[in-house]
């Protein structure tokens, strides 16, 4: 049987839309062989995703995305393999999630200011695990009929300069590839296309992001294009860092954005599971 990886996905326990044990049966229906849960900032889901996985013959890496500010822009480090257990590492998330409560409500706040009142419970409400986020503002928004989709909540709400921003204040870099690396795992920089850099400035972060210790970078994502996955491969091939592929999943109600859809790594790369042990 081939191996057919996706090791970037969210469930409820953050942004997504599927409990962990229903995105887990979705992902092996679609024939995904190895899955990484890896919600924003919590590894919550992890204990019912993995339960779900012996169920469904399916391999379970525990993973998690972490929040990081570097050099004032906000980019997500994807740990994967980790010791969901290893108090280092709840530690610090748990100082990622207390900030997140503080930006929840100080969202609330703002929007409240700009005169649409009463929004912070619903989106707690629409939250089924421990992270209200701001993709939960947006479909409270979108509920309220104040925007067709999410989309357009964040162009019109959620970015700089609009009545809900709140600029993040998330981990360094260093710190965060250190939780990671802490509980055993491989730090991967999530989706390097999506930060809109100039090509010296994704060199400077993928350097310092390589004496920090991380590891891999998403060649294959969910949010790059055709053109996005061939750069970021001629990237790692060149840097030597290993390459990671992962969907970003979040819910059926993204159809372009699918589980088990992910094209094979580019030749020429090392892929970031090389030296797994596949074993059940």
């Amino acid at each position: 049987m081939s191996l057919r990886y996706d090791l970037h996905s969210h469930s409820l326990a953050s942004d997504g839309t599927l409990s962990a044990k229903a995105l887990v049966q979705r992902a092996a229906r679609a024939g995904v062989t190895t899955l990484a849960l890896t919600d924003h900032d919590t590894t919550d889901g992890v204990a019912e995703a993995r339960q779900a996985s012996r169920q469904a013959d399916i391999r379970l890496i525990p993973g998690v995305e972490i929040s990081v500010t570097w050099q004032r822009q906000t980019v997500h480090i994807v740990g994967l393999n980790l010791d969901v257990e290893h108090p280092g590492l709840q530690q610090g998330l748990m100082s990622l999630q207390a900030f997140r409560d503080w930006r929840a409500e100080e969202i609330g706040r703002r929007l409240e200011k700009a005169g649409i009142t009463g929004l912070y419970p619903e989106a707690r409400a629409l939250a089924r695990g421990r992270i209200v986020s701001r993709t939960h503002f947006a479909h409270a928004l979108v509920a309220r009929g104040l925007a067709k989709d999410v989309r357009s909540v964040f162009k019109k709400y959620l970015v700089p300069n609009k009545p809900g921003y709140v600029a993040g204040e998330w981990a360094e870099l260093a710190a965060a590839v250190d939780w990671i690396r802490a509980a055993g795992g491989q730090a991967v920089v999530a989706h390097p296309a999506r930060y809109s850099l100039t090509a010296t400035k994704l060199k400077r972060l993928l350097g310092e992001f390589r004496e920090c210790g991380g590891e891999g970078m998403e060649v294959i994502s969910g949010s790059h294009s055709p053109d996005d996955m061939a750069r970021m491969a001629a990237i790692a091939r060149v840097s030597g860092m290993k390459a990671s592929c992962g969907s970003d999943y979040h819910g059926p109600e993204n159809p372009w954005i699918e589980l088990g859809r992910l094209p094979e790594l580019p030749a020429g790369l090392t892929p970031i599971w090389q030296d797994w042990v596949h074993a059940a």
